[in-house]
């Protein structure tokens, strides 16, 4: 029987390798990739770039997103592996989780982190969150 895998995608290199190894480790698995728009990150934008910049966040993060889940297609597609893309809106730990549950994923495959510097430290460690409040296995990638 095929395990369902989720792994959350940012576009981080560690979330790429995350990704490499769901696809090389587990390639008759059932293998979901996940981009998490974070509407957070437009408060941010709003205060360091402008409201005109925060008014066209949205578009951009999901076209942000339609880069990363076409670029995870192609990366499993190179592997012969075939996987599945969603895209939610929320709190990336809350998402990933909820995600989880409501399709009975049984095991995530997550990079240790993906932002970096100040923003990292503001948002929290996602890894971290979903590591401690997952009820299913969660294999984490450096």
């Amino acid at each position: 029987m095929r395990e369902r895998i989720l792994v959350p995608l940012d576009g981080s290199p560690l979330s790429h390798r995350a990704l490499e190894r769901a696809i090389t480790k587990h390639p008759d698995d059932q293998i979901t990739v996940l981009y998490v728009i974070d509407p957070m990150l437009s408060v941010y934008e709003a205060e360091t770039k402008g409201l005109s910049a925060a008014s066209t966040w949205h578009d951009r993060m999901k076209e942000r997103a339609d880069e990363i889940c076409a670029d995870a297609t192609e990366q499993a597609t190179d592997h012969d592996c075939e996987i599945t893309t969603a895209t939610e809106i929320g709190r990336p730990a809350r998402a990933i989780l909820e995600y989880a549950d409501e399709h009975d994923i049984e095991h995530i495959i997550m990079g240790s982190h993906g932002r970096e510097g100040v923003s990292r430290l503001v948002l929290g460690s996602v890894a971290e969150r979903v590591m401690r409040q997952a009820p299913i296995p969660v294999t984490i990638v450096r």
